[in-house]
């Protein structure tokens, strides 16, 4: 067990405060330990503190280059010893993906500041699950990291309203996602986009690769750079990404997606570079049919559906392997084009399996 905490606390990366004071300022107050400048700055930015609607957003979370934030902000009482502050917000950054786990944590440190005024008892709680895994108050709240599992994370969206919303068309998210292509989704609400964006990776469950996932991207040249890193830093393993905006202009950046979400038009557009490769058949009316039975099942859960496309996932990779063999190096299994034209499969069958090769690392270079 001890093991497991000790595993678990070299997660969490940083703690910060940043205060709304009287006068409508906002200042990043504290943090710990030391952060750069870029990074307060782009932290500053997610924290809805700064935005010119004044909407507030209680719990927001995303990654930049590999580290994962999550800020929870809330509106300080009248009564509150906090005098000249309207709002703050508690921010954490990680190198895990588990929202639920850092919104009950963040939620604690929140009613730690409004009690006590000063950073002070939130360090303490903090060091506490850094090094122990857990914290424990009556008044507070108590926190176990070991009741937050990263699978419970991963299972948390519903599969099920994405095929409600978009019933067949979501083979098209499926077949973008298999051959690891960049999606955009767009949505003026940061909780619409984080819901969908979140649950988007639970399609390719084989991968369970929660990496790829960008949740909360402002057009900021800084955190675009970032996002197209990504897709640099894993160009070995041609990896692709989900990024979530809630700027309506990044629809005229088809440079960022290959596929592009508008969540609140219900519309999903392929960029016409993408078209190729994204070529529709019949495999995919089979995928996308299979995807719709199960998620208009009421008597199957989430987690069910997310099966069920599992298994399917795994009968497509069964088929690549009669026109697999190993590398000329004894190394990898590789795909052999020649067998697989020799199959005379559909033009979209065959198209769509060489481009799964190709995104699982499976073509001779």
């Amino acid at each position: 067990m001890a093991a497991v905490v000790a595993t678990d606390t070299q997660l969490m990366l940083g703690v910060g405060l940043i205060e709304k004071d009287t006068n409508g300022e906002v200042l990043w107050v504290w943090c710990y330990p030391s952060t750069t400048a870029s990074l307060r700055n782009l932290l500053l930015r997610k924290c809805c503190l700064t935005d010119e609607n004044k909407l507030l957003h209680p719990f927001v979370f995303g990654q930049y280059r590999r580290m994962w934030f999550y800020i929870t902000t809330v509106e300080v009482p009248d009564a509150s010893i906090l005098k000249k502050v309207t709002h703050f917000s508690i921010v954490l950054t990680a190198k895990d993906f588990n929202p639920e786990k850092y919104a009950a944590f963040t939620r604690i440190l929140c009613r730690i500041y409004l009690k006590h005024g000063s950073p002070v008892k939130m360090m303490e709680s903090y060091i506490a699950v850094l090094t122990k895994g857990i914290c424990q108050s009556e008044e507070n709240g108590s926190f176990f990291s070991r009741d937050y599992e990263s699978r419970k994370a991963y299972l948390a969206g519903s599969i099920k309203d994405i095929v409600s919303q978009f019933g067949m068309e979501t083979v098209i998210l499926h077949t973008a996602l298999m051959l690891k292509k960049r999606i955009v989704v767009y949505h003026p609400k940061i909780e619409a986009v984080q819901e969908f964006t979140r649950t988007l990776p639970a399609l390719v469950w084989h991968r369970q690769d929660w990496t790829i996932l960008h949740s909360y991207v402002h057009l900021h040249a800084e955190e675009l750079e970032g996002l197209q890193m990504c897709t640099v830093i894993l160009l070995i393993c041609n990896a692709g990404y989900i990024a979530g905006f809630v700027e309506l202009e990044v629809s005229n950046r088809p440079d960022l997606y290959d596929v592009f979400v508008n969540l609140a038009d219900s519309e999903i557009t392929i960029a016409p570079l993408a078209k190729e490769a994204m070529t529709m058949g019949k495999l995919h009316k089979e995928i996308g049919q299979l995807i719709v039975q199960s998620a208009e099942d009421p008597e199957k859960s989430d987690s069910q559906v997310i099966q069920d496309i599992a298994l399917k996932t795994k009968e497509i990779f069964t088929n690549l392997a009669p026109f697999s063999e190993v590398s000329d190096d004894g190394g990898k299994i590789v795909l052999s084009v020649e067998a697989l034209k020799q199959k005379r499969f559909p033009p979209a069958t065959e198209n769509f399996l060489y481009h799964l090769a190709a995104a699982e690392q499976m073509l001779k270079i």
